[in-house]
């Protein structure tokens, strides 16, 4: 009875409902569950929404998702920051289960699989996700059939200049053959995060600054704070001729104390660096993937509430609706600096 009644006054007040229903499926992005979904549709309803009618409200966002998916693209961009997130999605297996109320069904399993997404950045600023899906593993031949979909759509890969990621090793194969003509910069901000990996904190101090005694934990933290600080100083240079000059400050500083780490820092350190060909403006945006990331750490947030994925398109579905939060957040702080 509840599932029709709610679905009744849906039907009855659809045209008016579209903006609500737009909105509450954003409050749900934000953190909102379904049981208070549920709670905050009743005082306008007045009748308490099953699982099964929310549901069917969801197929609206699929919907437009599908549809954002497959659309031709009219442009292509000069510039795009690529990266895969890790999820849990539920695959039905050959073994059965019987339920509670004794019907057999196949018995799920969850499975790690890896959305793999590309943000467009235009020569304005102006950025988007502009392809998005999920793959076995973040290997060389799911990069090509990413990249063979997005030619499918309209990708032109001559006018792509620039990808930046954070060093998958599948990506410069499938660049290789697919975005022949791009280069790939490296993420300074995962070679800066892997510095720590290679400390040995040979020659720590044994006071601070104030001539204050350190106990050895103190003086490790404020190592790991002073060599990444000094390695992120380097690309925040204004042009590539200060960094390098940077990077020679930094590699006399700590070559003696931390070598281990300085030579892998060094390691393709001119990938790092190439952002400089670009317009300056464009700097903040392509030195680091951090824009996607962010994205990420949203979707993160929401996908660790829901546990296992009941399939691919629901995950997919959620990944759609934080992009559009995202975007919406973008044009109100564009329309307030207006």
């Amino acid at each position: 009875m509840n599932k029709e009644r709610s679905w009744q006054i849906l039907e009855r007040y659809h045209r008016g409902l579209g903006s609500l229903m737009n909105f509450t499926l954003s409050l749900y992005v934000m953190g909102l569950s379904l049981r208070d979904w549920q709670e905050a549709l009743y005082p306008l309803l007045g009748s308490v929404l099953s699982v099964s009618a929310i549901n069917r409200i969801t197929i609206a966002a699929q919907t437009h998702m599908d549809s954002d998916r497959r659309a031709k693209l009219v442009e292509t961009p000069p510039i795009l920051i690529v990266d895969g997130v890790w999820v849990d999605i539920q695959d039905p297996s050959e073994a059965t289960k019987v339920d509670r109320a004794g019907h057999l069904r196949p018995l799920r399993q969850a499975q790690e699989r890896v959305l793999l997404t590309a943000l467009a950045v235009w020569p304005e600023g102006h950025h988007e996700v502009l392809h998005d899906e999920i793959a076995a593993q973040e290997e060389t031949q799911s990069w090509e059939t990413f990249f063979a979909h997005l030619r499918e759509r309209g990708l032109d890969p001559a006018a792509v200049k620039l990808v930046v990621s954070d060093g998958t090793l599948g990506l410069p194969a499938a660049m290789a053959q697919y975005l022949p003509q791009a280069q790939q910069p490296r993420c300074i901000t995962h070679k800066v995060r892997r510095l720590q990996e290679y400390l040995s904190y040979a020659q720590l101090p044994t006071e601070d600054e104030q001539g204050q005694a350190l106990k050895p934990a103190q003086a490790k933290k404020q190592r790991r704070y002073q060599i990444q600080s000094e390695a992120y100083d380097i690309d925040k240079a204004e042009d590539e001729a200060e960094a390098r000059r940077r990077l020679a400050a930094f590699v006399e500083t700590w070559q003696s104390m931390e070598p281990k780490a300085v030579r892998t820092f060094e390691r393709d350190i001119d990938l790092t660096l190439n952002f400089y060909q670009f317009e300056r403006h464009l700097h903040p945006h392509i030195r680091t993937s951090n824009r996607l990331e962010r994205l990420f750490e949203e979707f993160r947030r929401k996908s660790d509430e829901i546990g296992a994925f009941p399939n691919e398109r629901s995950c997919l579905t959620l990944f759609f609706l934080v992009v559009q939060r995202d975007q919406a957040k973008h044009d109100r702080s564009s329309m307030a600096k207006n």
